[in-house]
């Protein structure tokens, strides 16, 4: 849920000379990918990989790391150039085009950790989260549990992340270059890079790592001090300081003092963080104390805290409506304003291009646009070979998933494929006006719709593997189209971003699996009173079972307040869109706000400081904010992601903590 970086003028400025110079000699698709280039991506992907798991099984909320994929890459092929050539080697320049192919197999690579699903369909498949909504809970069946297996996960990843890379290949002229899809993180991320590769810029460029790298290792040895007082269970260390006292403590209102929280909040626009700690207020603050004062008439009094029987029903239920409630408007309207556009451009396109004269500023533009769009037809991708490898590759697919999820039958698998373009068209198209990847929210479609075609008998599986193909599918395409855009604005080969993406999915395939498997042999994945809750796991085999029984279960009035917040998301979205800018700025998310109702408003809290120390950096000195904010939330995110491998580790050996800090209520005398 990251917000599209904003850059500042003068950077663009100076990028923008850059790309006119006509003398710059634009390298071969092929020498654009180059080893350093490959081995730096490689171990990036690892990095962004362990972070991505380690928000998607805490809070969910994954914030956009382009940025610090483009600075580190920068950084360390720089220093790689600058040692080689201090020892004497002779060196390759570092070109904008191999930073581009950089950053795109980078994101490419730990794309996959997300819609890999480890967060949130392939773990809902699992025994814990069958145990956590109960065995005797209507349509929770026993045999529809497939426990986390190295091999199979990394087979399921091989056999479905590709298909989206071939899906819209034949239609990049059209979104790029014909449609002009502003695509605004692809754009922002080639304003960066073009930056990087200016004199003026490059000097920025180190400065900027200089400030991510002092961040970086702050918040790793922060993580590290911290982790000396967690002690042994979940109720130990700075993660559980009762920052606004016990009262508000026991509702989950605290400061735990985490870098990667912090930075998500430096990251993400101030409405979202605002949002989310407006959703945990809502639902900490009021809504759960009030339903559990009706404990014992609402529902049983003395149930478990994790029953759905009981308030934990209430939490996921009316999150998920919040979800569906938000996503279900975005969907239908960035359908409508893709038909707009495409009705408009139509009826476009039969005007002149030209029809003043140009003076030598337009005509400079001009000029840059032409050897743009000339290098970006340059290297085709023929359109033969991308129809041959999306059939292809749904043929081996649809052969193989109904042998790792039964229940998904062969029939159903090439459904999904036959629909999937149009989806993935649709967010991609989506993707560019709004910068907006509604991924999750058409793998949620595919999700219902597959768990009630099955119905009782696997259907709880049949729709997560589903939702895990459409996901995968919508996803990696509008990553791709994002990709060219950036490559189309730094000069780069349609074919080197092809190629990059292919092998950054490829990377994604083995090292997303395995970095998820750190995580699930060192840490207790799921356990609701955990730092690792996964909440999405949850979530995400409630809604199958939804496809598959409908509202039979829930306590008393939960489905009517569920109703309520659906279409209390469906207004709020259309407030936001309807009132003025200055208005509709301060109307929160509904997704956003979702979030804290189910894991607890400590993040939120965090997040908030994050967006307060913005703000106020912001009114201070805004150039400086620009510049380096982007920056400090990297090395605070990267830092504190850095040392989860560490605790990984020692965990994995049984070495705990020696000391455990904890707060309780003074003894009466």
């Amino acid at each position: 849920m990251g917000g599209a970086v904003e850059i500042s003028e003068p950077l663009m400025s100076e990028s923008e000379k850059h790309i006119n110079g006509e003398d710059e000699v634009v390298p071969e698709w092929k020498d654009q990918i180059t080893f350093r280039g490959l081995a730096v991506s490689a171990l990036l992907g690892t990095l962004f990989c362990v972070i991505t798991h380690k928000l998607n099984l805490t809070v969910g909320i994954i914030p956009s790391l382009n940025v610090a994929a483009g600075l580190l890459g920068f950084f360390f092929v720089k220093s790689w150039t600058g040692v080689l050539s201090k020892l004497g080697f002779s060196v390759k320049p570092f070109t904008r085009q191999e930073n581009t192919v950089i950053q795109t197999c980078v994101v490419a690579c730990y794309g996959l950790a997300f819609s890999g699903g480890f967060g949130s369909y392939l773990l809902a498949m699992d025994e814990r989260t069958y145990n956590l909504i109960g065995p005797e809970y209507p349509g929770n069946r026993a045999e529809d549990v497939i426990n986390p297996g190295l091999w199979w996960m990394i087979g399921f990843l091989f056999i479905v992340s590709f298909l989206g890379l071939f899906s819209l290949v034949p239609l990049r002229k059209v979104m790029v270059l014909d449609y002009k899809l502003t695509y605004p993180s692809g754009t922002a991320t080639a304003m960066l890079i073009n930056s990087f590769h200016t004199t003026s810029g490059a000097e920025l460029a180190g400065k900027q790592v200089k400030c991510l790298g002092k961040y970086l290792s702050l918040s790793l040895v922060w993580s590290c001090f911290k982790w000396f007082f967690s002690g042994i269970g979940d109720s130990c260390g700075f993660d559980n300081f009762p920052t606004f006292g016990l009262m508000l403590f026991k509702n989950t209102f605290y400061f735990d003092f985490s870098p990667t929280y912090v930075g998500c909040g430096l990251i993400c626009p101030h409405i979202v963080n605002c949002s989310v700690l407006l959703g945990a207020i809502i639902s900490w603050g009021f809504l759960w104390p009030f339903i559990s004062k009706h404990a014992g008439d609402w529902y049983p009094a003395n149930l478990e805290s994790n029953d759905f029987k009981g308030l934990y029903g209430y939490k996921v239920f009316i999150a998920v409506s919040l979800i569906l409630g938000d996503g279900l408007y975005n969907l239908i309207k960035i359908i409508a304003i893709t038909v707009k556009e495409m009705a408009n451009s139509s009826s476009k396109h039969k005007l002149p291009v030209m029809l003043e004269i140009p003076g030598s500023e337009d005509s400079k533009l001009l000029l840059e646009q032409k050897k743009r769009d000339e290098v970006f037809l340059r290297d085709r991708i023929p359109s033969w070979f991308a129809a041959t490898g999306y059939v292809g590759l749904a043929a081996i697919s649809t052969a193989t998933m109904p042998m790792i999820f039964p229940p998904l039958k062969w029939y159903l698998v090439l459904c999904s494929y036959i629909i999937a373009p149009a989806l993935a068209f649709c967010n991609s198209y989506g993707t560019g006006l709004t910068d907006w990847s509604l991924a999750s929210t058409y793998g949620k479609i595919g999700l219902f719709m597959f768990a009630s075609i099955v119905g009782t008998n696997g259907g709880v599986i049949a729709g997560l593997a589903a939702c895990g193909v459409m996901m995968s599918i919508v996803s990696t395409a509008a990553d791709l189209m994002q990709d060219f855009k950036t490559g189309y604005l730094t000069l780069s080969s349609a074919k080197s971003m092809f190629v990059s993406q292919l092998i950054g999915t490829a990377m994604g395939c083995i090292l997303a699996p395995l970095t998820f498997w750190l995580y699930w042999t060192a840490f207790d994945i799921g356990a609701p009173d955990g730092p690792y809750k996964a909440p999405y796991a949850v979530i995400f085999r409630e809604m199958a079972i939804l496809g598959v029984e409908g509202f039979s279960e829930l306590p008393k009035h939960c489905l009517a307040l569920s109703c309520g917040f659906f279409v209390a998301a469906l207004l709020i979205n259309l407030l936001r869109d309807v009132t003025p800018k200055k208005v509709s700025s301060f109307i929160p998310v509904p997704m956003a706000m979702a979030v804290p109702f189910y894991i607890g408003a400590y993040f939120a809290i965090d997040m908030f400081v994050g967006t307060v120390i913005l703000f106020i950096w912001e009114t201070v000195n805004r150039k400086d904010s620009e510049d380096y904010a982007g920056a400090v939330a990297s090395g605070l995110i990267c830092g504190d992601g850095i040392w989860t491998i560490p605790s990984a580790v020692l965990s994995i050996f049984r070495i705990n903590p020696p000391m455990c800090m904890y707060f309780g209520p003074a003894a009466s005398s």
